[in-house]
């Protein structure tokens, strides 16, 4: 009895195991496809894009252009008209009359053409017609030219989404490092040094982290304004600072409060200085912690939209006031906007897979102790 019930319970959890990895892989897959998908759309060809979807570039059976066939003038295209013992009517040509299995007649422009494309059904290979055309025409500021579905020739003006992307390193990098240091000397003294008011600054410390973040941009753009930062760089760093700190804090104090004692005791008492203890001991002990918090931060800020266009505008357009002009200055024009899409992901991409390490660990900071 006692074997049947531990085999039970085994195979019970290895159902269970299989129904997690399931929807795991469901999760995946929602969140894969729709990115593979802007990927190789912003590869494709702008006529491509009007007129088929983004799978079609595996391979797969399609029509192909083998030739023309001209039409007889003599022929009434009022009513049936008859080629290669088909029969149908002008704008069931248009659409395509299929003559054989493996053979297509299409009728080309309006009646006045006389034209026929003939098309064979046959394999198309992988990656037909990819290009970097799109991703030239979004980083560029001069004019680019593309063709629409129809074959009209569409002449815009190019995003420089290039300068918006350096603008965003910009705001970005030191928007990062700036409250990681802070906060790492914050959460040290918090944890492990006394000083008065020390439980009373931390419980404030906390207590900024239910504070919406609307209500306090009007204050400090009105504070910005008087200083005369709007518009530059040094805004956008003080206020991702100061907006990030209270998590910086909190998040670092969890870890670093768990730290071994007697790793500062004994520095302690080998005559190291609180500052030596920091750098030398809390700082590379604390990696996992500062890795997460780095990886919040950078991806708040690259994304974000709503500081950036209170305190920068169009000034200084980072990736996100970028990909919002797009929408507006070419939202018909979408083969430009997977592409601005995919470059605005792949920093935020990088930076997450190569400190994806710590992520994990970091989270977990303080929530168990042994």
């Amino acid at each position: 009895m006692r074997k049947k019930g531990i085999a039970a319970g085994s195979l019970e959890r290895r159902r269970g195991g299989s129904l997690v990895n399931l929807v795991l892989v469901i999760l995946c897959l929602v969140w894969i496809v729709p990115a593979f998908g802007v990927l190789v759309t912003s590869f494709r060809d702008s006529r491509d894009i009007f007129s088929s979807g983004w799978w079609t570039v595996f391979p797969h059976r399609a029509w192909i252009k083998t030739g023309e066939v001209k039409v007889d003038p003599k022929l009434d295209l009022d009513g049936e008209i008859s080629i290669e013992g088909k029969s149908a009517s002008f704008a069931e040509w248009r659409e395509g009359v299929q003559v054989s299995p493996e053979r297509r007649l299409q009728w080309y422009g309006n009646k006045r053409t006389l034209t026929l494309v003939a098309q064979e059904r046959k394999w198309v290979g992988f990656g037909v017609n990819l290009t970097l055309d799109n991703y030239k025409g979004v980083l560029t500021g001069g004019e680019v030219q593309y063709k629409n579905g129809n074959g009209d020739t569409i002449t815009r003006q190019g995003n420089n989404f290039a300068d918006a992307v350096l603008n965003s390193l910009a705001v970005a990098i030191p928007s990062t490092l700036i409250p990681i240091l802070i906060a790492a000397f914050a959460a040290y003294a918090f944890a492990w040094m006394e000083f008065p008011g020390r439980k009373t600054l931390f419980v404030i410390v906390v207590a900024l982290l239910v504070v919406p973040l609307q209500i306090a941009l009007i204050p400090v753009l009105r504070d910005f304004t008087k200083l005369g930062l709007n518009g530059q760089f040094l805004a956008m760093w003080l206020a991702h600072t100061g907006f990030g700190l209270p998590l910086a804090v909190y998040l670092l104090f969890n870890y670093i409060s768990q730290l071994p004692r007697d790793i500062f005791e004994s520095a302690f008492l080998d005559g190291a200085t609180p500052f030596t203890m920091f750098v030398r001991l809390v700082i590379p002990l604390s990696m996992p912690a500062l890795a997460s918090f780095a990886i919040f931060q950078f991806l708040w800020v690259w994304n974000d939209y709503l500081v950036a266009l209170i305190f920068l505008g169009d000034r200084n357009r980072v990736v996100t006031s970028a990909l919002a002009a797009m929408v507006g200055e070419k939202g018909q024009d979408w083969h430009y906007l997977t592409s601005g899409a995919f470059l605005s992901m792949i920093l935020p991409l990088l930076v997450f897979f190569s400190l994806q390490r710590y992520f994990v660990r970091g989270l977990m900071a303080g929530s168990v102790k042994g």
